[in-house]
């Protein structure tokens, strides 16, 4: 059994998560539940294979991935989604946010558009407008507390705009959606039809809840395969975004060279050693804690869901199909983006992200990070409860 109730202190080691707290001259005592990493202790084989290769051998230089590690990834994919890839497909980046950044560059020109599904994780948006090409925005539909695709509007953006790469995002982060078979088919059907190549980010693929099934995209079937891209990482399943490492399946060996060329020229090249020695020992040894961990986190999403119905019942969770992160309508607090931004971190002292940062739909909403320990949890819940009854938004 691993223990996830474990509190371990985090301030003081170079954190984004919880050192920015201090560098952004937050209150001491915030509660960062912001950005997606994980409080918890990362898998002993992963730290001691690191471990192991920092002791016998102390020169780090240049290097590319460890012997077998594409091998135990496509083994882990094939035991928990049940897709079967070849090694050959993969291709190694320093973080998926790297990676679509790359994609947007090799696969379209200055001014083309690119289609993305709001309120959705925020750097696609930026990777981009960053790079010259131009937004186009499918939203999903919030229908009785559930997202869904309006395939209708999908394809119109796409004709409308000469679309030339959509970025599915599944599961969808932040709000929670594991799409089914049909709704992936039915975008790719629609990608296909006019011409658009689809890049998929699956970081969040292990974190499924029961009833919700993760379909790899490049599982649907040769068509969609050849036409798609997809981008994995050990860094949220394992807790090793600090290890600066993701994989990159391309099928197509057409559209996979395309893309391996433009990362020589930015000069990626090397990959990350210790990220690398991580990822392999993570998928070979990594069943059981994932387990163990997913059913610890929808035991978080149950508790959240249930105690904010108790203490904040005007607050309404999105119930979220995966992910560690939970996406709550706080609109019955009655404040404007920036009012509840200086409320939840300097009432509550609690960090978040802002829903408005994902999109205009996401207004009035909140993005809960649950990866913590359970107490942290009440905390949080504890927290906001009494900040806003002392600034008397609610009356107990």
């Amino acid at each position: 059994m691993y223990d996830f109730d474990k509190i371990i202190e985090r301030r003081g080691t170079s954190s984004t998560k919880w050192d920015k707290c201090k560098q952004n001259g937050y209150p001491d005592d915030t509660l960062a539940m912001w950005t997606a990493d994980m409080d918890f202790e990362v898998l002993p084989e992963i730290s001691e294979a690191m471990r192991k290769r920092i002791v016998e051998h102390p020169i780090y230089g240049y290097s590319f991935s460890v012997a077998g590690q594409e091998e135990e990834l496509c083994r882990w994919m094939k035991r928990r989604h049940g897709w079967d890839p070849n090694p050959e497909w993969v291709l190694i980046t320093p973080g998926i946010v790297c990676a679509l950044k790359m994609a947007v560059q090799s696969f379209t020109k200055m001014g083309e558009a690119i289609l993305i599904q709001p309120p959705v994780y925020y750097p696609f948006k930026r990777a981009i407008e960053d790079n010259g090409r131009k937004v186009v925005e499918n939203p999903l539909q919030l229908i009785k507390s559930h997202y869904e695709v309006d395939f209708k509007d999908f394809e119109q953006k796409i004709i409308q705009n000469a679309v030339k790469v959509f970025i599915l995002c599944n599961p969808h982060n932040p709000v929670g959606r594991v799409f089914t078979r049909t709704e992936l088919k039915r975008m790719g059907e629609i990608c296909l039809e006019h011409g658009v190549l689809v890049i998929a980010d699956e970081i969040h693929a292990d974190f499924v809840f029961p009833g919700s099934e993760f379909i790899p995209f490049l599982s649907l079937g040769d068509r969609f395969r050849e036409n798609a891209m997809a981008c994995t990482s050990p860094s949220k399943t394992f807790n090793l975004a600090g290890m600066k490492f993701s994989n990159i399946f391309i099928p197509n060996g057409e559209i996979r060279r395309k893309y391996a060329k433009h990362l020589e020229l930015c000069g990626i090249s090397n990959c990350n050693l210790l990220g690398s020695i991580g990822a392999k020992a993570a998928y070979e040894h990594g069943d059981r804690h994932v387990d163990e961990l997913v059913s610890y986190i929808q035991g978080n999403v149950d508790f959240f869901k249930k105690y904010l119905a108790e203490e904040l019942p005007m607050l309404k969770m999105i119930d979220p199909e995966g992910l560690y992160l939970v996406w709550v309508d706080v609109s019955a607090l009655g404040l404007t983006n920036e009012e509840l931004t200086h409320f939840m971190i300097y009432d509550a002292h609690v960090w978040l992200d802002e829903g408005y940062i994902f999109g205009d739909e996401g207004k009035n909403f909140e993005r809960f990070n649950l990866a913590c320990p359970r107490v942290v949890v009440k905390e949080a819940i504890d927290r906001i409860k009494m900040a806003a009854i002392k600034r008397g938004i609610l009356n107990f």
